[in-house]
């Protein structure tokens, strides 16, 4: 692993607001995780020759990736791969997968991620084992204007067990929000019921083939969510030999608001999966509870209790004994209290791009071509990229990542022409229209 030399804490009292100084050039630009949209802003800053670092709380690249490993993509290499990371591994003799090929997540990693930080400009720039905490700008608070975007930004890290400080002159924020994931809880509040039966709650879909095996074989399991996360936990516990109930728990109005497109989905995998768990439900391998808000879970002797509401009616579950969480997750502000921001409300997404991903009205499909004027934040040279961008909206794609940095890249580096000129291709779902009397219809 490689350590980038960061500056100790000094401990000495703040001093007031500083003189005008311009940010020193020489300073790098700071990319906050090496998940795919992170390391394609590492591979456009290596093409324009610009000084990056590149910070990963994990002790691998891809590490949030590596927690679903087992699961196959729906979207083809041809979608996973950012162009200008291609050509600089392709400069190091790498062979490039199959484009119609479905690639596991180890195989993301392996056969992408790993080779592209291995390239030498980019691995002498990358701190593995390194997490971002607090973000601000140096010797101001979030309440000082003058000078503001004439100082650097100063971001402080956890390394070897030291808090330690580095100031950039820009910040690409690729965090992504898988380690933010929301509650079963129909309010999206968490519980102390909830916290106390995280031994007995996946938020995540587990290996339920490999490590997870023992936790699932022979018991009764809730898979609690309406989205192609909880339709790959389905399917993976409905392929274990051992005997298991498997309980499905969603918002929906009904179970075919879940199934998507079908065989109408551009994305044939992503389409199958709503057509296989179509059959599972058909051929009542899977009881489904739809549409029920759950309100309460407690654990008793026989297994956890699900209370909630369905149809305006208070139901109990019966018993069951494990629960698969796949009800989304939320990006984490926490690191950036110092750094003014401009989040949607709803979303909590970059507002200028809400309007485009909004589950309540588009579809997958439906999203516009947009770049770094729409992810442009108040606090200038800041950008929040990947799916930390989209905040709650579950409709992200790689490629959607890698034209965000692409554009991002050339305007920092001062081509606005290439910064403007936006061009993304995206599959369609093949159901792009909302049933606006069932705001949890939507077909992403």
């Amino acid at each position: 692993m490689n350590q980038i030399k960061l500056t100790p804490i000094n401990t000495g009292c703040c001093s007031s607001t500083p003189e005008k100084i311009e940010p020193n050039k020489e300073l790098p630009i700071a990319i906050i995780g090496a998940g795919p949209i992170g390391l394609a802003a590492a591979a456009h800053l290596v093409n324009a020759g610009e000084h990056f670092i590149v910070l990963e709380a994990g002790s691998t690249v891809g590490h949030h990736i590596s927690s679903w490993e087992h699961v196959r993509l729906f979207s083809p290499w041809q979608y996973n791969v950012d162009k200008v990371a291609e050509k600089l591994l392709e400069k190091q003799g790498w062979i490039a997968p199959n484009p119609e090929h479905l690639p596991l997540g180890k195989e993301l990693i392996s056969s992408y991620l790993e080779p592209l930080a291995k390239i030498p400009e980019i691995k002498s720039s990358l701190s593995l084992n390194t997490k971002v905490v607090s973000i601000s700008k140096k010797g101001l608070d979030k309440m000082k204007t003058a000078n503001r975007s004439d100082v650097p930004f100063i971001l402080y890290v956890e390394q070897a067990g030291q808090l330690k400080r580095i100031e950039a002159r820009a910040v690409i924020d690729a965090t992504g929000t898988w380690s933010s994931p929301n509650p079963v809880n129909a309010d999206n509040i968490w519980t102390n019921a909830e916290k106390d039966l995280k031994d007995h709650i996946y938020y995540g879909i587990p290996n339920v083939h490999g490590s997870a095996l023992d936790k699932y074989k022979g018991k009764r399991v809730a898979v609690v969510g309406g989205g192609h996360s909880a339709i790959n936990s389905i399917l993976e516990l409905a392929q274990l030999d051992e005997e298991i109930e498997i309980i499905w728990i969603m918002r929906k109005r009904n179970v075919e608001a879940a199934f998507g497109g079908e065989d109408k989905d551009a994305l044939a995998a992503r389409g199958e999966l709503g057509s296989k768990v179509h059959q599972l439900v058909d051929a009542g391998k899977v009881r489904v509870f739809t549409p029920f808000l759950i309100h309460h879970l407690a654990k008793t002797e026989n297994g956890i209790i699900i209370e909630g509401e369905s149809k305006g009616q208070v139901t109990t579950l019966p018993p069951i004994d494990e629960i698969i969480a796949n009800t989304g997750s939320r990006p984490d502000f926490s690191l950036t209290r110092e750094i003014r921001l401009d989040i949607d409300p709803v979303t909590e997404s970059v507002t200028a791009i809400a309007p485009l991903i909004d589950p309540n009205i588009h579809s997958c499909g439906t999203v516009r071509p947009h770049g770094e004027e729409e992810l442009r934040q108040p606090e200038k040279n800041y950008y929040i990229v990947g799916m930390k961008s989209y905040g709650r909206a579950p409709t992200f794609l790689m490629a959607t990542g890698y034209e965000q940095v692409r554009s991002i890249v050339a305007y920092i580096t001062g081509d606005i022409a290439a910064a403007k000129k936006v061009e993304l291709d995206l599959p369609e779902t093949g159901v792009c229209s909302v049933n606006i009397q069932d705001p949890t219809s939507s077909c992403c």
